[in-house]
């Protein structure tokens, strides 16, 4: 099998990369919040625990976790070179530019001499307090005079646990993406070291996007429907720029079988931030969505274009027809949309920002989900669903469900 493999949203999943959350969630202030993309601090130790038995129901249920941390400190381990490559494009990333400063924390980063502890450091952040005050004080700058021991001088990345969007798995290979936020756009540097240089994926992975494009794009948006559809939504994150990139790159890859693209045109709003936040596949037959979309939602297909050699060789034309039609006629088969909530307006609105349609499906009819959407949850088990619930009060603080939370690495044939 591929060292990645997943052409579907449902199949059984094999193998899934997580990043447990850390320290970074204890840099949260009030003050900082609207920055880094959270509506609330989430307590560490009660995210830690419900971390762990999201972890557990997939270990359970036969699925393969490895983590972000543990995969970055693997290339770490490597050579000595590619850590001090990482750490100098690790500063440049975080804005650090004072050559001062950007010395004293590559000496202070460098130092660590267990590389798991290094990665960790880099993603909760780093105070100007952890640096060498002698060091600091022996040539004073305005810099220096104006700035408090609390500042950081590179931000936490809070984000991180939400795996699913700094890459994408598609088919067997990966879109690298370009974050809408600069704040999460460092997280996608992670990947880029995972992908160009560990053993078990290095020159094995086909690239379809890459974080040095100009234009946004972010897993949460990308959905595997089939071997040859791919659904991308044109979301808060994801622009129309970088779908037509990608599609481009995908029917340019002889070793691809995707020859459509779907794209779903959403609200653009902080609740409706990915597709994926509105609409999961759940089962064969079976999707979730928040009817919220329906008065606004546009689909449009994209295939291979007729010019040859063109930079605008695609086709795309809209599809003016209900999402049940639309899914129908793609998927070749009957199809039940079960709404947040059952469609109650209230209920809906209240359990979408809570991620009541964020699910992951991790076999056919079996998907994991927060408990707190209980309404939710019920119509799915009428619907004959499966499903494995665990707590979520703490992680879904940071609007993002199950599905957020998990990287697909590998899914059954």
């Amino acid at each position: 099998m591929s060292k990645i493999n997943v052409k579907s949203e449902i199949k059984p999943l094999k193998k899934v990369l997580l990043h447990r959350p850390g320290k970074e969630l204890l840099n949260l202030t009030p003050d900082t919040l609207g920055d880094l993309l959270f509506d609330d601090i989430p307590f560490l130790p009660d995210a830690q625990k419900e971390h762990d038995e999201f972890a557990k129901i997939l270990t359970d249920n036969g699925v393969e976790v490895v983590y972000l941390e543990d995969l970055m400190a693997d290339v770490l381990d490597l050579d000595s070179r590619i850590k001090e490559s990482f750490l100098r494009q690790f500063i440049y990333e975080a804005g650090i530019r004072t050559p001062k400063y950007k010395n004293l924390v590559f000496e202070y980063l460098n130092s660590f001499t267990d590389n798991k502890k290094l990665v960790l450091k880099t993603m909760e952040g780093i105070q100007i307090s952890e640096l060498d005050r002698k060091k600091r004080e022996i040539e004073k700058s305005l810099v220096d005079l104006v700035t408090e021991e609390s500042d950081f001088l590179a931000d936490p990345m809070p984000n991180l646990y939400f795996t699913r969007d700094n890459f994408a798995s598609i088919g067997n290979g990966i879109s690298l993406n370009k974050m809408f936020s600069v704040t999460r756009n460092r997280e996608t540097i992670y990947a880029e070291y995972i992908f160009n240089y560990h053993p078990d994926y290095r020159g094995q992975v086909d690239k379809y996007y890459d974080r040095y494009l100009p234009h946004h794009i972010e897993g949460g948006d990308i959905l595997n429907l089939n071997d040859h559809i791919l659904a991308v939504g044109i979301s808060q994150r994801t622009t129309a720029e970088a779908i037509d990139q990608l599609a481009k790159n995908l029917f340019k890859d002889p070793d691809c079988k995707i020859d459509t693209v779907l794209a779903f045109n959403i609200p653009v709003s902080r609740a409706f931030m990915h597709l994926d936040t509105v609409f999961t596949q759940i089962d064969h037959d079976k999707f979730t969505y928040h009817p919220g979309i329906m008065d606004t939602l546009q689909v449009f297909e994209i295939t291979e274009g007729d010019i040859p050699d063109s930079d605008e060789d695609l086709n795309v034309k809209g599809i003016n027809d209900s999402l049940e039609n639309i899914l129908e006629k793609y998927l070749q088969r009957k199809i039940t949309l079960i709404p947040c909530a059952g469609g109650d307006k209230v209920g809906a609105a209240r359990e979408q920002w809570n991620d009541g349609s964020n699910t992951l499906c991790i076999a056919p009819g079996v998907v994991v989900v927060y408990d707190r959407n209980d309404v939710t949850n019920k119509v799915l088990r009428e619907y004959g669903l499966k499903v494995l619930e665990l707590h979520g009060a703490e992680l879904s603080r940071g609007r993002g469900g199950p599905r957020c939370m998990s990287m697909p690495l590998e899914r059954e044939e």
